[in-house]
């Protein structure tokens, strides 16, 4: 019995013999696609891209994207894959968004190590592109390596997979790692119809990805689909028309030494805005605590549990021997939201608009066993406070008034708030700083007149903006410069 060592994941997965209880399905898809010559794959084509945790209230699928140029290329050995795509928003009818804007994604994976290619955000064009380390990336990148029917095939006869008779096909089934469960359909002529696998996210928990093949032809001497539609938590995220394969192409892709050597540990500062008012920044995206009589309000829980940890160890740092008795979303974004659940866990009660409430909820309630957070293991009760017009929650010395932010086309259940003894606004997303060197947009973002617009109509008199994405605090005269208004 041949066995070989492969990494994925970080973990290292024995090869043996395939243990299939009917294997000749299997052992006959896998004849037909070459599996047992193809180390390296490479498949291009044109179609659209969705944008995952981003939809602009709970009911509304990922939002589109137009995709001119796809190309993925695929090393099965070591494992490892790097994914190149040219997209650009789809005009949606009826919601103001930006302009489209051209952007190329550079996307890798090597083993347990995932990054992004890309030139500084206002680099000239001649600028290098730097490798950001993306390890959150990783299951998802690993499970798109072994969903592609080449992929599976292999990853199949190396775990022991077993088969059954299902009506007009074949079920194959393996777990990768001890951990990650894939189950797949061969249909009647024994090609890889349906992948189905399941990841961790913060929002979602145990979270399907569902990738479906049809239209398959002979690519060069290569049998693959021409048509690849993958879903990411009940939505479309990838629908592709394939026009070319290629067989056994240099497909190498080193991890980068800045992204081998990048720390893992979850940095925050705490910048004091006003007496009793702290900017919990330290990454990409931003908190706001502030000190109430005999409690704290946390504005903001983005990315993860791990970051929220992060963001409750300072805040106790800063503003000892207080509870934090409410954390306040801004809206749903798995960004804006995926830390959430580690605030209920913490006791808070979560603030937020009411659209969003029933929407956390069923989702929380879905299976957490791939990893575990806090509140899957203390089984907490999340506790709400919502609102659907202005929301107060009082204080002497610090009141927090929270408005709906009216009419953006960035998110229909979406808050700014507002500090009335401080005069400080704080916003996420629908104004989101430049570098004090940078030079204003050519075009104005229409997220962000709408927010001076809301800012207008409610009246709100404005010293700073602690924006929840950017490098620094601004004024509303800074917002004002940004949207071309004198």
């Amino acid at each position: 019995m041949s066995r070989l060592m492969y990494p994925v994941l970080g973990l290292t997965l024995t090869v043996a013999g395939c243990a299939s209880l009917n294997p000749q399905a299997l052992n006959l898809s896998a004849s037909a696609l070459d599996v047992a010559n193809i180390r390296t794959l490479e498949y291009s084509g044109t179609g659209r891209w969705y944008q995952f945790g981003q939809a602009p209230n709970p009911a509304s699928p990922w939002p589109q994207f137009d995709v001119s140029s796809f190309k993925a290329d695929i090393n099965y050995v070591l494992p490892a894959a790097r994914v190149q795509i040219t997209r650009s928003q789809t005009v949606e009818p009826g919601r103001l968004r930006p302009a489209p804007v051209e952007q190329r994604v550079d996307q890798y994976i090597n083993g347990s190590s995932a990054w992004n290619l890309a030139r500084p955000a206002n680099a000239p064009q001649s600028a290098e592109p730097v490798a950001t380390p993306q390890p959150t990336a990783v299951e998802e990148r690993a499970a798109e390596i072994w969903s592609t029917p080449q992929g599976f095939l292999r990853a199949a006869l190396a775990n022991d997979a077993t088969s059954k008779a299902i009506k007009n096909g074949t079920e194959i089934a393996f777990t990768v790692g001890g951990k990650y469960r894939y189950v797949g359909k061969l249909n009647a002529n024994n090609e890889v119809a349906l992948v189905q696998t399941w990841i961790d996210n913060p929002v979602l928990g145990d979270t399907l990805i569902e990738t479906k093949y049809s239209d398959y032809k002979d690519f060069d001497g290569v049998y693959f689909p021409s048509h690849i539609v993958r879903a990411q938590g009940g939505y479309p995220v990838l629908d592709i028309n394939v026009s070319s394969v290629k067989l056994n192409p240099p497909a190498e892709f080193s991890v980068p030494e800045a992204v081998a050597n990048a720390k893992t540990t979850v940095n925050v500062k705490a910048d004091k805005l006003a007496d009793g008012v702290y900017y919990l920044t330290g990454g990409t995206h931003h908190s706001v605590a502030i000190e109430q009589s005999d409690h704290i309000i946390v504005v903001e829980a983005p990315q993860n549990e791990e970051r929220s940890l992060a963001v409750i160890a300072k805040v106790k740092e800063t503003i000892p021997n207080k509870p934090i008795k409410y954390l306040v979303n801004t809206h749903a974004h798995f960004d804006h939201a995926g830390g959430l659940r580690t605030f209920v866990d913490e006791g808070s009660t979560i603030v937020t608009h009411q659209s969003n409430q029933p929407y956390f909820e069923k989702v929380w309630a879905e299976p957490r066993t791939l990893n575990p957070d806090r509140l899957a293991k203390s089984k907490k009760t999340a506790l709400f406070e919502t609102f659907s017009n202005k929301h107060v929650l009082k204080d002497a010395k610090h009141p927090v008034e929270i408005y709906p932010i009216a009419g953006s086309g960035h998110n229909d259940a979406f808050a700014l708030i507002y500090l009335p003894a401080e005069k400080i606004l704080i916003e996420a997303d629908a104004y989101t700083p430049l570098a004090a060197s940078a030079p204003a947009p050519a075009k104005p973002n229409p997220y962000s007149v709408n927010l001076y617009e809301n800012v207008h109509h409610l009246n709100l008199d404005i010293r700073k903006i602690a924006a929840l994405h950017g490098p620094r605090v601004t004024t509303l005269a800074d917002l004002q410069t940004a949207i071309a208004v004198n």
